[in-house]
């Protein structure tokens, strides 16, 4: 009798999850929507504690991940989290920013 096969659970760029052999070259959560290296430091850490294994997914490419929706990791992948944060998407297109707006809610003024 043959072992069972581990599958892994792939996302593709329409967020649908597909049953795969393989684990893609990019790892995700998708309770928080967020997308990493494989051997990002925290995503690890997050692992050994036990609390992210029920959500993790995987994706082919970050191409892939972003597409579905899914944000990078500000740890792992530093300058896509930059240019996301600043509203660089992966069609082209760009996401305004509010003009008085800074930081998290608050305003220039305060």
């Amino acid at each position: 009798m043959d072992p069972p096969t581990r599958t892994y659970r792939l996302v593709g760029a329409d967020g649908r999850h597909d049953a795969s052999p393989t684990k893609g070259a990019t790892g995700g959560n998708s309770g928080t929507r967020i997308f990493g290296r494989l051997d990002c430091p925290a995503a690890l850490r997050a692992i050994e504690r036990g609390g992210y294994v029920r959500q993790r997914v995987f994706f082919a490419d970050p191409e892939t991940a972003a597409q579905a929706g899914y944000r990078p990791c500000a740890v792992c992948m530093p300058d896509r989290y930059r240019a996301w944060k600043d509203g660089d998407r992966p069609d082209g297109s760009t996401v305004g920013r509010c003009p008085g707006r800074v930081g998290r809610g608050r305003t220039a003024a305060g």
